[in-house]
């Protein structure tokens, strides 16, 4: 079939740099095409070497070194590296006597908590490119005065692009030529339905979705044939232009990322502080006869460093987080980055595109109007299940139905695309979208429909223009004698004006003013319903009427017109009312049309059905106050370019939102990239965007993300709960070293002829770490969610993981721990405050075990900052099971004998361990009572809020 030419000039602005709004002829020059033989092969290579290949900037790939270097590079890291050179030095200062054990222990952590993150970004990165799908390879155009193909990357300006269903485009291009040509160019513009391209120039500049004499690469052709010169390639076309705003968009650290940065800088701070304290204060104090006393002094502030740094804190945490990923895994979501996992528990907005993410992206027929009234089509997507309603009940036989049956078989009998079952028996179509959604809607119809439709027979196909804004074609009836019948499918308004008849049940009657008048108010219902509108008419043809004259397609006979969307997600609505009761924001930014964006928003529950739409030339038109004060009233946003979504995104962090972005195009990604987390659709993603992205939905449903903002709620707690007891813990340590030495003559804590005698051991410090920072820590890293996580507001932007009133109870538990260790040894040791018989060993092997004790009660306390230990006990059965291997652990190190010599430990009797449980047990009768006093006041305030708020 012949390619018709360009249309007729139009007198417009002249745009040197935009080839849509320039005539063909003029775009030839500049391009130095030739539109009908093409370059010559000659000419092609001569510009490729001169412009260089059609191929976007790909960042380098980050070598497997460079991974593990990056595991390296937090500050909390840092701390212990410190910690260990430290150890190192102190081991060599003291004369390299067997292993430096404390070295070689934070060192293994360090280690694990590299492999840990290096292994889960490796899996990451194997799901990602397990998901990127084959793209074309090759371009057809023409060269040499032929069709034939090429490698996309040798495309260059000037290029003739061939243009048939199916055919990917390679670069960006001027249309010369356009027979029904519709392209898709959702993953560029966002919008869900195929465009009608022509080849008409532009009056004026327009939205990247609007430029409909315009090709770009990364786009689909789903229907009809053309040409276009090529005007960019590469970096300059519009997919280039994104390649280059991703490239330039900075890639922003998560908010546990942030803060856990933060508290390694601040714990640094702290550890220094504590060493020098103490050091300065015992030497203040005490008197030192020797090097060796002032080495052993040099020692202790090491050691009190090493036991305040949390050595597990990184693995711990990597670990917890590692077991989220998981977790979030097997609910088909891919998690690039191990911190991403708990950054969704804190967003407090969540950016989504419409098409694929909200919606289906598959076009569904729903309701028929024809002169007998209005009809529902059940059923969506491409399922050929459903049934025609009317009235809330199914349609009966009757006139209203056999009309519905008409529009949908002359629609589909009016159209090319295919439908099948495939394998693993989910339902494909072939072709355009919206003549698929006629095809489906009349399989709903049953068998008897198909039957009918298999007694025509295609003759001939008149294509669809943009002038008419119609197509058309002839079928013959084998039921009939052959008889040959027109069938129309275009605007509704263009076909009614072309109708003379009105088919009401099987007979036909006269369009009057009157009849004319109630079918365009149908079609107005339809439309103001924000569904696509496409009308169907048919007209018998006479005995040897010619098929190419051009009143064909007048005097017809109208049917009905039918209302088309991509219709939403069901679970995407459900979860969105979810996130809504978690105090998450929702808001839609799409290319589509206002109206059509306007609808789906109140369809799922982001917006109000009056709520207005703002569009990408209104942002256009504000400032930067303006525009940050309508983000903050508006959640539908339609038909935006790629850096719409980024300002967008931008405006909201600044206004201290932490901003989670969904999307599937190449248009999405700045923004993703940009987002506190970007969150990339999986199976119809494209690649750019899945690399863009932190998360990944490897089922494309948005109900997954759902899950992972309860799963991150869940792990932020878990962190807060952890981080609780590991640094109230470590405090106690500290505490007791410090004031046991500091007040070893009030306590008795004394030794002749040693100047300093320290309440604890290294040894026993590096014991108590290894057995009460690591399990029991880990175990409530999984501890399950108290509440419903999903019913309170996302925390703000700068909330602290450690805030003033955790410190607070960090430092008073840490502080009834020690005081706890050091009582227990007075009672034991001769002279102090209590008088005990006991000697040195077992005193120290008594405070050694209340604060191993005092650890293990505080893992309760942790659970919760106001809830009592007692509530939801046995909950976690990996709690008990680690608190049980430490006890066990602390029993076999008290009463074996190596481990005695080892550790400087003595067996102890039932007596001293019954003491010592006893003791260890305040840190939890305390907390017990800070909370029941916390929640005592909570309730008076509400009360007293209550009551100011009643009746005066």
């Amino acid at each position: 079939m012949k390619i018709p030419l360009a249309a007729e000039k139009s007198p417009r602005p002249e745009t040197p740099g935009d080839p849509s709004v320039r005539e063909i002829e003029d775009v030839a020059a500049s391009t130095g095409a030739d539109l009908l033989h093409g370059l010559s092969s000659g000419e092609a290579s001569r510009r490729l070497a001169a412009q260089g290949p059609n191929t976007l900037n790909a960042a380098p790939p980050v070598s497997a070194w460079r991974r593990v270097l990056s595991q390296f590079q937090d500050p909390l890291i840092y701390l212990l590296l410190a910690a260990i050179a430290i150890s190192l030095l102190a081991w060599a200062m003291d004369g390299r006597h067997g292993w430096p054990i404390d070295a070689l222990v934070i060192a293994a952590v360090v280690l694990l908590n590299a492999a840990l993150g290096y292994v889960q970004q490796a899996k990451a990165r194997s799901a990602v490119e397990a998901l990127a799908k084959l793209t074309q390879a090759s371009s057809s155009l023409m060269r040499d005065g032929r069709v034939q193909k090429v490698a996309l990357a040798s495309l260059v300006p000037g290029d003739l692009l061939v243009l048939n269903e199916g055919d990917v485009v390679g670069a960006d291009a001027r249309l010369v030529a356009a027979a029904a040509l519709r392209v898709h160019e959702a993953s560029l513009t966002g919008e869900s339905v195929a465009v009608l391209k022509s080849t008409a120039s532009l009056q004026a500049p327009a939205a990247l979705g609007d430029r409909v004499n315009m090709v770009f690469r990364g786009t689909a052709v789903t229907q009809g044939t053309g040409r276009a010169v090529v005007t960019a390639t590469g970096m300059d076309t519009e997919m280039g232009a994104i390649a280059a705003m991703l490239e330039a968009t900075p890639e922003a650290p998560t908010p546990l990322t942030r803060e856990v940065s933060r508290l390694g800088r601040l714990l640094g701070i702290a550890v220094l502080i504590i060493a020098t304290v103490v050091v300065a204060t015992i030497l203040m104090l005490s008197e030192l006869h020797s090097a060796g006393d002032v080495i052993a002094v040099m020692l202790l502030g090491v050691a009190l460093a090493v036991a305040a740094v949390p050595e597990g804190l990184p693995a711990i945490l990597s670990v917890v987080l590692a077991m989220g990923v998981q977790r979030m895994a097997r609910h088909k979501a891919i998690i690039k980055n191990l911190s991403s996992v708990e950054t969704l528990g804190c967003a407090s907005v969540i950016c989504t595109d419409k098409t694929g993410t909200l919606t289906r992206a598959e076009m569904t027929l729903t309701r028929v109007a024809t002169a007998s009234g209005m009809v529902d089509v059940t059923g969506v997507g491409y399922v050929p299940e459903g049934r025609l309603e009317h009235a809330g009940g199914e349609l009966a036989a009757g006139p209203l139905r056999e009309e519905a049956a008409f529009a949908l078989l002359g629609g589909s009998l009016a159209g090319n695309a295919g439908l099948r079952q495939d394998s693993a028996g989910i339902w494909r179509i072939q072709g355009d979208a919206t003549e698929a959604a006629f095809l489906v809607a009349a399989r709903k119809l049953g068998p008897a429909l198909q039957a009918r439709a298999g007694r025509y027979e295609r003759i001939r196909e008149i294509p669809f223009t943009s002038d008419r804004k119609m197509m058309s074609v002839i079928q013959r009836d084998h039921d009939h004698g052959g008889a040959a019948m027109l069938i129309s499918k275009g605007a509704p308004d263009v076909l009614i004006e072309r109708c003379t008849h009105v088919k009401v049940g099987a007979a036909t009657v006269t369009m009057d003013a009157a009849l004319k008048a109630a079918l365009l108010r149908d079609v107005d219902t339809l439309s103001d319903a924000a569904l696509r509108t496409l009308a169907v008419a048919f007209r018998p043809l006479h005995a040897g009427e010619d098929p190419a004259s051009a009143s064909l397609e007048e005097n017809l006979v109208y049917v009905g017109t039918a209302g088309l969307m991509d219709p939403p997600r069901e679970e995407a609505a459900v979860a969105i009312r979810q996130a809504q009761r978690a105090g998450i924001r929702v808001i839609m930014i799409t290319g589509d049309h206002p109206r059509t964006a306007l609808r789906i928003a109140a369809d799922l529950g982001i917006s109000g059905a009056q709520s207005p739409a703002l569009t990408g030339i209104e942002m256009d038109r504000m400032g930067d106050t303006e525009f940050a004060a309508a983000v903050r009233q508006t959640s539908v946003y339609a038909r935006v370019a790629p850096a719409h979504k980024l300002r967008i995104v931008d405006a909201l962090q600044a206004g201290g939102q932490v901003v989670a972005m969904t999307g599937d195009g190449v248009n999405d990604a700045p923004a993703l990239k940009s987002a506190d987390i970007g969150i990339a659709m999986g199976l119809s993603g494209t690649e750019v965007t899945r690399q863009a992205a932190r998360m990944i939905l490897a089922d494309d449903n948005f109900a997954t993300i759902v899950e992972a903002v309860r799963e991150g709620r869940g792990i932020f707690d878990n962190i807060r709960k952890f981080l609780r007891y590991l640094l109230s813990s470590n405090m106690g340590e500290v505490l007791t070293v410090f004031l046991g030495v500091v007040g070893a003559g009030v306590i008795g804590l004394q030794a002749p002829g040693v100047a300093v005698v320290l309440p604890l051991l290294a040894t026993q410090i590096l014991w108590l770490n290894l057995i009460t920072d690591s399990w029991p820590a880990l175990a409530m890293g999984i501890d399950p969610a108290v509440g419903d996580v999903m019913a309170r507001k996302p925390r703000a932007r700068d909330a602290r993981v450690i805030d003033a009133r955790m410190w607070s109870g960090i430092l008073q538990t840490g502080a009834v721990i020690a005081v706890a260790t050091l009582l227990t040894m007075d009672m034991l040791l001769p002279g102090g405050l209590i008088e005990g018989s006991q000697d040195l060993a077992v005193a120290r092997t008594a405070g050694f075990t209340v604060l191993v004790l005092a650890h293990l009660f505080n893992a309760f306390n942790a659970r919760s900052e106001t809830a009592t230990a007692f509530r939801r006990l046995f909950s976690n059965p990996w709690l008990w099971a680690a608190l049980g291997l430490s006890l066990g652990l602390q029993i076999a190190v008290v009463n074996l004998g190596f481990l005695n010599y080892a550790f400087g430990t003595v067996p102890l009797t039932l007596e001293q361990w019954l003491l010592c449980a006893a003791m260890a047990s305040t840190v939890l009768w305390h907390a017990e009572l800070r909370k029941l006093a916390g929640r005592a006041w909570r309730r008076r305030a509400q009360m007293r809020t209550a009551a100011a708020g009643g009746p005066q």
